[in-house]
């Protein structure tokens, strides 16, 4: 991924622990990274296919000037998201926020802050067996639609498949959506309870019915267990319900335990 580079941009801004610092302010220097494809833009000398640093520094001046925050760590945090969410074509960014004033009673020359922060893409599976089946996907759809920080790529069809794990239940409406997102795994992973509960979900037998199931399926190419989330799901592997609308919409993203296809371990299944 190409770089443009933003160094040592000075803002006067009012952030800060003590409330004098709210008030009267103090210098900070802000240093950016941003993570693009330059390629179309170097080829065609056309800005719009890029992005344009000098709009990219008025744009954190104004930020840094119209927030209070009392860490730096909220500063570049918050920053970092209003950057992804609002400037077209960056992927990653990284920022480095000094603060050459800090009033810590000693002789230094600067404290600051460094975060890398990035677009993600994921995959999640979705499924139904209870109640208005198809309003509960779409539910789950919109609730991730709605939220700040993800983006819906593309949804699958919803298809009907029979109960998994032996507990006598009617049908599942099922399907798959790939999403770009902000949050970590562990942010997704609550906020996919929160829809679900927004749906009335009660975990109250493992394979159970319920009114809307949604799972982590894929998160980049990670590779993470612990004991709430394991990524890859475990079972994903094993569950036509799940390959069949993934090989809908992803059917060439690689497994990254198995090193095989969606569409190789649908058809591995299914022989």
């Amino acid at each position: 991924m190409d770089k443009i580079h933003i160094k040592n941009l000075e803002v006067y801004a009012k952030h800060g622990v003590f409330p004098e610092e709210n008030v009267l302010g103090q210098r900070f220097v802000i240093s950016a990274v941003l993570y693009t494809d330059t390629r179309e833009a170097g080829r065609t000398d056309d800005l719009t296919k890029s992005i344009h640093y000098g709009e990219v520094s008025h744009f954190i001046k104004k930020f840094m000037e119209e927030h209070t925050f009392q860490l730096l760590e909220t500063v570049v945090e918050r920053l970092a998201e209003e950057m992804l969410l609002m400037i077209p074509r960056l992927y990653k960014v990284q920022l480095e926020l000094k603060k050459p004033w800090a009033p810590v009673g000693l002789p230094l020359e600067t404290v600051s802050v460094e975060i890398e922060r990035q677009w993600h893409r994921a995959f999640l599976a979705l499924g139904s067996n209870m109640g208005d089946k198809k309003a509960y996907l779409e539910m789950g759809v919109r609730g991730i639609r709605e939220t700040r920080g993800c983006e819906v790529i593309s949804v699958s069809d919803f298809i009907t498949t029979a109960p998994y794990g032996g507990v006598e239940q009617d049908d599942f409406l099922n399907g798959a959506m790939e999403i770009r997102t902000l949050l970590t795994p562990e942010e997704l992973l609550e906020r996919l309870h929160e829809i679900e509960q927004d749906a009335n979900r009660e975990r109250i037998v493992r394979w159970g019915p319920r009114t809307l199931d949604l799972d982590i399926l894929l998160y980049d190419d990670l590779v993470m267990d612990t004991p709430d989330l394991h990524i890859p799901h475990i079972e994903m592997h094993k569950r036509d319900f799940v390959l069949k609308p993934m090989a809908q919409i992803a059917p060439y993203v690689r497994h990254p335990v198995y090193n095989r296809t969606v569409g190789e371990l649908l058809a591995q299944l299914v022989c």
